[in-house]
């Protein structure tokens, strides 16, 4: 009978077991089951019916309505996120933990440089066929190495603060208009050269003038520098700037909450987003023609994600890297289907705060400023892309032509918003930095929709990695910091358990501590709600 009532017992707590599971992991179960059924849906509408382009459109109405709501919430999340988070810190730790950041950012990406050159070196997928072969889509944009470095130095300083919230700044190349000569009644312009004429001045210098102008697109990078200096400038002023810092809080977790609204949407979006890319992709018979230079990016791609950053991730912060990669799972498949490191970074900031327990002020000064600039996928990519075009034009590359295009790989990779396929334009900067032609672009235009999606979801995982390992690496700043205002130390948390979190009861995760008149909320170090007057 005891036997019998064990039994029992032991199947209802599966039960319970299994039950808590799903509940808390629907959403991450939900959105792969839309993305499989997506696929599928794709598939049948593809091959049984015959829709317009407009049908089209209207077909993945749904899914573009997912990608608005997403990117509706970047800009309060970025302003409210970095300025708190700056403002919690002191300039002294701020500047730790922002080194900290971008070391281990330009050294991942370097690793991923070089990965991609030491795969495309030793796969060859160029060799064995000619660009004639290959079919071109789209143009070629007209970008130059030195002018988008120049903007995007540029746009790091934005000349108006509310243009900065929808629009770049963004430089093109004019050429001057031919030489005129002035007479004393009229004035004339020279006639064009003769063919001989102009066979013989190739080498004369073009004149070119610089014009700016502005393209639409949130400037991320401007808006970070802003914020970074404003929240520092809160921070400094004490009491006069918690009233703002309690304003930005605020509206920090009222747009976590319109996130979790986002996401119960989440998987219908996702299902028409992927079902309707599946419906408007023209030609399949490309991927058999790349079927050699995909398989070298994804498998960088793979090598980097499963075995250099985890390495990474372990060597520094001693915890098991892969439960923290599954802590991270729903913004890595909403990464991979949106096709968006910014769009995605509401969803880095809950995964990463709620399930690997990753300290709010890490997250909020590390998170945005990964989105925008660690690009270790997108390196990778115009690594392998750059050295497969030189092998389809039979174009032998030196030693010094290969470490000019891991440099121009690492910087550009910088450069690239975080946003759906901005690796084609820096792909011209790597091309144009050896001497390849920049119209070659358009030989991976036809891949590069999918292979987007890939190299996204290892820059967000690489953008997680950096605030486990930062956090890491600033516990001793962040004890200090909890010891004055009376907190438990930070490095008590399970960083590497994404289920630790997980309990019916909110009220046992919060304990309050009262330091100087201000109760502490343990979950968000950056609250403060006044109990005493002086």
């Amino acid at each position: 009978m005891d036997l019998l009532d064990k039994k029992e017992r032991r199947g209802s707590s599966a039960v319970v077991n299994l039950k808590g599971l799903l509940k808390r992991n629907w959403l991450l179960i939900a959105t792969v089951v839309s993305v499989l059924l997506g696929i599928a849906l794709g598939v049948v509408v593809r091959e049984y019916t015959s829709l317009s382009h407009l049908h089209k459109q209207y077909f993945g109405f749904p899914g573009e309505i997912l990608m608005r709501m997403l990117k509706l919430i970047i800009l309060p999340l970025i302003i409210s996120s970095m300025i708190t988070g700056v403002a919690a810190l002191d300039s002294e730790v701020s500047g730790k933990i922002g080194l900290r950041a971008v070391v281990y950012y330009f050294s991942t990406t370097i690793i991923a440089v070089i990965l991609g050159i030491i795969l495309v070196m030793t796969i060859k997928p160029g060799v064995s066929q000619t660009a004639d072969h290959i079919e071109r889509e789209g143009t070629t944009p007209n970008v130059t190495t030195v002018d988008t470095l120049l903007d995007l130095v540029r746009n790091m300083f934005p000349e108006n603060l509310v243009q900065a919230c929808f629009q770049q700044y963004k430089t093109k190349r004019k050429e001057l208009e031919p030489a005129r000569v002035t007479t004393e009644n009229a004035t004339t312009t020279i006639p064009p050269l003769t063919t001989s004429l102009m066979a013989a001045m190739e080498n004369i210098t073009r004149e070119y003038k610089i014009v700016g102008a502005y393209t639409d697109g949130i400037n991320v990078l401007g808006l970070i520098v802003f914020c970074v200096a404003f929240g520092l400038v809160i921070g400094k002023m004490g009491e006069r700037g918690r009233i703002l810092l309690e304003l930005f809080d605020a509206l920090n977790e009222a747009t976590m909450k319109l996130v979790q609204i986002i996401m119960c949407y989440m998987p219908v979006g996702i299902l028409f987003l992927i079902a309707a890319k599946i419906i408007e992709v023209d030609d399949w018979e490309i991927f058999r023609k790349m079927g050699l230079y995909m398989v070298t990016v994804l498998s960088g791609l793979a090598i980097h994600a499963t075995v250099c950053l985890p390495l990474i991730f372990f060597i520094i912060v001693r915890k098991n890297p892969f439960t923290f990669t599954l802590g991270m799972a729903q913004a890595l498949v909403t990464a991979l289907m949106i096709s968006s490191s910014s769009a995605t970074l509401p969803v880095t900031f809950r995964c990463a705060e709620e399930n690997n327990r990753i300290d709010k002020r890490i997250t909020r000064f590390v998170l945005p400023v990964g989105a925008t600039i660690n690009m270790d996928g997108t390196a990778l990519y115009e690594a392998v892309a750059a050295i497969f075009i030189a092998q389809l034009n039979d174009y032998q590359l030196d030693v010094g032509q290969i470490v000019t295009i891991s440099i121009t790989a690492t910087v550009a990779s910088i450069g690239a918003a975080g946003v759906p396929n901005a690796g084609l334009v820096t792909m011209v900067i790597v091309l144009t930095a050896v001497g390849l032609p920049a119209n070659d672009v358009t030989l991976i235009v036809a891949v590069d929709w999918l292979l987007d999606r890939f190299r996204t979801m290892i820059n967000v995982l690489g953008d997680a990695y950096g605030a486990g390992i930062v956090q890491k690496l600033s516990r001793r700043e962040l004890d200090r910091m909890d010891a004055v205002a009376g907190m438990t130390p930070s490095g008590s948390e399970d960083l590497a358990n994404p289920f630790a979190l997980e309990t019916d009861d909110e009220d046992a995760e919060k304990k309050s501590y009262v330091n100087g008149g201000f109760t502490v909320d343990k979950t968000d170090a950056i609250s403060f709600t006044e109990t005493s007057q002086f």
